[in-house]
């Protein structure tokens, strides 16, 4: 690997190619739910879909371009599996690939009433229990085929892209041996899998991850978890990885739930491995133009290795202060 992984730039952070649905289209669907022309209403910001309130109890969502139809296709196979499972996440209501009324699959859910993370009042620490426990019913699903879900990595080992960025001179040569031997003390503290896999019998599990764990896509209501919406970037991956674009002292509040132990009983190997994500694609981001009027807090190229920069300066518990 001689270039920067992707770091958390999924395709749904591309611009869109294909113009906004007319009204007519969207009143043809919500006519399809019995919904009246009064009672649609847009709702800005989306970047992979275009989406509608239909009243008071639905929630209409069409992709934005055909690059981002398989997302919706997937979330149509994930959504029930994680349902099942326990998670908190809405309901699909129908699923139109038929293309009858617009020129593109649909996906009408049901409508929750929160607020997602980043429009309401910070939240207390049972927010964070509670979706340490949605997380790890997540988590707990058996690897089975789901169509469109594939296996992610992460971008893999991040000791290369360190070389790359101290060539390219957007690192000096003493902070990037530094930042190598943080990652090699890292590697030591969980399974590592970044080579063939028959030369790793202690890899990594692989479980379903949201892939979007981020303030934008958790709704908050009364100050409790509503429900974890986006499932467009699920994947089978590192668990890890499922906390890399939380806040690390979000993470640091979510993983005693999840893991079921108090964080002084904690071993690191999750805390180690969820820092090592945030590190890796901080520095995938150092190179990437300013991304400005972003809602997602890692939007900005500098904004995630700053936060590692702020967790640790606040003096952090174990067992995250032995992970500096």
């Amino acid at each position: 690997m001689t270039g920067l992984p992707p770091g958390d730039l999924p395709s749904r952070d591309r611009p869109a190619t294909t113009s906004e649905p007319t009204a007519d289209v969207i009143a043809a669907i919500a006519d399809r739910y019995r919904v009246r022309v009064d009672e649609i209403r847009e709702v800005p910001g989306g970047v992979a879909n275009h989406a509608f309130a239909l009243g008071d109890d639905l929630f209409l969502r069409i992709p934005r371009a055909e690059e981002f139809e398989p997302d919706l296709q997937k979330e149509a196979a994930v959504i029930p599996v994680a349902r099942a499972a326990g998670v908190r996440t809405p309901a699909i209501v129908d699923f139109d690939a038929t293309r009858t009324l617009v020129d593109a699959p649909y996906m009408v859910i049901e409508q929750l009433h929160g607020t997602d993370l980043i429009e309401a009042e910070p939240p207390d620490d049972q927010f964070w229990q509670d979706l340490g426990t949605q997380v790890a019913l997540l988590h707990r699903i058996p690897q089975t085929p789901l169509d469109g879900v594939p296996t992610d990595d992460g971008g893999g080992d991040p000791r290369p892209t360190v070389e790359h960025l101290a060539t390219l001179g957007y690192l000096d040569p003493g902070t990037a041996d530094w930042l190598l031997g943080w990652f090699d003390r890292l590697a030591t503290r969980f399974p590592q899998d970044l080579q063939e896999p028959q030369a790793q019998p202690h890899a990594q599990p692989r479980v379903l991850l949201h892939g979007d764990l981020a303030p934008q896509n958790l709704l908050t209501r009364h100050n409790r978890l509503e429900a974890l919406i986006d499932w467009g970037d699920a994947a089978w991956g590192p668990p890890g990885m499922e906390f890399a674009k939380l806040r690390l002292e979000h993470v640091a509040a979510t993983l005693p739930a999840y893991t079921g132990q108090s964080t002084n009983k904690s071993d690191g190997q999750l805390e180690a491995a969820a820092l090592w994500f945030h590190l890796s694609w901080g520095l995938s981001g150092i190179p990437k133009p300013p991304r400005p009027n972003e809602r997602h807090w890692t939007a900005p190229p500098a904004s995630r290795l700053l936060g590692v920069l702020r967790f640790f300066a606040a003096g952090p518990p174990e067992p995250w202060s032995g992970l500096s």
